[in-house]
């Protein structure tokens, strides 16, 4: 199944200064940029067809690729000055490059890569910044069965704060943590029909408008993980999934626990 990802915004919250024109989904957690890892969880699943919505920051992705080092993640032996490879990630991806515009919403990107699914009825869609343990298998086959344009996964609320109940008077009626609400956010793996594509307006957006439209004709379902799931908006988000892969953890590479025999 191919994997749209969307990797052509600005990242603002990412970014350590004005020169700094790296896409969020090129910042680096261990050896590897995030886009890789993404990227990596879905060809553990069999999914290797890639297309990539290009945006701002277009040549570091390109780069990055064009010039693909197998052996920063992969075991090898030098032998005679020569580099054996005793693994290879991408080997086997197919990954197409397309220019999607600098300012277009997420939406617009996906209407601009259509013609690279050749009608495929389902295929699959990601913002590549978001790193999950979620059994994918298992979001797809739910959603094969049902009769809907897309699935989208949720997971519970992540900020830290607390909503404060207020009375007429002022006073306090309860504090409860954002976490406990009963509240799902969008995390960010999609599920979709080419249905989808009869909701998005030209400039639309893929959740605002698409989702939307499709959930007011019951039309889109969710499902609900309540595993490993970490954004990487700010620096902070992605220093702290860094420092983990630093330490050996990383529930989101699936691709380990297997090789170790623990499964996904």
């Amino acid at each position: 199944m191919k994997v749209v990802l969307f990797c052509g915004g600005y990242g603002m919250r990412m970014r350590s200064g004005a020169a700094d024109d790296v896409p969020k989904p090129m910042a680096m957690v261990g050896p590897r940029p995030l886009i890789w890892h993404v990227m990596r969880y879905y060809a553990h699943f069999g999914h290797k067809e890639f297309i990539l919505c290009l945006g701002y920051g277009a040549h570091h992705i390109k780069d990055f690729f064009l010039n693909y080092e197998e052996t920063a993640s992969n075991d090898f032996v030098l032998r005679g000055g020569r580099t054996e490879l005793l693994s290879t990630d991408i080997s086997d991806w197919t990954i197409t490059f397309a220019q999607t515009g600098i300012e277009s919403p997420i939406g617009e990107r996906l209407r601009r890569v259509r013609h690279h699914l050749d009608g495929d009825e389902m295929f699959l869609a990601n913002y590549a910044d978001v790193l999950t343990d979620a059994p994918l298998p298992e979001m797809i086959d739910r959603f094969a069965r049902r009769d809907a344009g897309a699935s989208m996964m949720v997971v519970p609320p992540q900020s830290s704060f607390h909503c404060v109940e207020l009375g007429e008077d002022g006073l306090v009626g309860g504090i409860t943590a954002v976490s406990e609400l009963p509240l799902w956010e969008n995390g960010g793996y999609f599920v979709l029909r080419q249905e989808v594509f009869d909701h998005i307006p030209e400039n639309g957006d893929l959740v605002a408008d698409g989702c939307a439209r499709l959930a007011k004709s019951g039309r889109l379902v969710a499902h609900q993980h309540r595993g490993f799931w970490k954004p990487t908006d700010t620096v902070k988000e992605r220093a702290a999934l860094d420092a983990a892969y630093a330490r050996g953890d990383r529930p989101w590479a699936v691709w380990e626990h297997d090789a170790a025999g623990v499964g996904a």
